[in-house]
């Protein structure tokens, strides 16, 4: 029990140190090498089996990011503008008009209050229930492909993980087959333990602040969905008592 507990003590201390020394030789080397060079460094040093997934998290998460993005700015609209638009169009031209308007104008918005229109002859109650139907459809189109995002949020840290206990796993080995706990034994298993451990965070931080982004502009898209279906509730009933 002793000697488990001076091996605990000294182990504890050696990772402690190893840390350090890592995070000092990268602020030194920062200095000297180039960002690539030393992003060249660290993939190799943390090994190519353990930071190849953890890559590959990074550019397929933001590969779905940037599919997200594109489309909710592609889906956000003036709701504004288009609701006195949809107004000029009904009293000038009918619900015909507005159709046709809500037709040629992209975006959630426009294809709710189409969906709106196409059902005015069967009664406002019926808009109102296409209305509310049809904006869950469209809410599930706005939160596609975030399933994928979330995932690799969460696998990117698991991987670095991995790495981890894959590393200690190698650091004890080395030391039970030298039967001692030289840094120059365990240093290789150790590197792995630290970088991919890192390198998981970050891939999880940096996917983590793009999905609470996107989810921010889905919020505001759904919001101002809302208002503007209500907006066109009122309007057609003020078009049916002005007929």
């Amino acid at each position: 029990m002793k000697k488990f507990l001076k091996f605990s003590a000294a182990f504890t201390a050696f990772i402690i140190s190893a840390g350090y020394a890592l995070a000092q030789s990268a602020d030194v080397a920062s200095q000297e090498v180039p960002l690539h060079q030393e992003l060249k460094m660290q993939f190799i040093d943390g090994g190519p089996p353990f930071m190849t997934p953890i890559v590959l998290c990074l550019v397929m998460g933001l590969a779905f990011v940037i599919e997200r993005i594109i489309y909710l700015n592609m889906a956000t609209t003036n709701t504004k503008k288009l609701i006195t638009d949809v107004e000029e169009a009904l009293n000038n031209g009918g619900v015909e008009a507005a159709k046709e308007l809500c037709r040629n104008t992209r975006g959630p918005v426009a294809s709710i209050f189409y969906q709106g229109l196409d059902r005015y002859d069967e009664g406002i109650e019926m808009v109102e229930k296409s209305v509310v139907s049809y904006g869950s459809v469209q809410m599930g189109q706005l939160e596609s492909n975030l399933s994928w995002i979330s995932l690799f949020i969460s696998v990117a840290p698991m991987l670095g993980f991995l790495g981890t206990v894959i590393g200690m796993v190698i650091a004890f080995d080395n030391i039970q087959k030298a039967g001692d706990i030289s840094p120059n034994i365990v240093a290789a298993g150790m590197k792995v333990a630290l970088i991919t451990t890192v390198a998981g965070l970050i891939v999880a931080i940096i996917l983590q602040l793009f999905y609470n982004y996107i989810l921010s502009k889905i919020d505001a898209i759904v919001n101002s969905m809302e208002d503007a279906s209500i907006s066109l509730v009122d309007l057609l009933v003020k078009y049916n008592i002005k007929k």
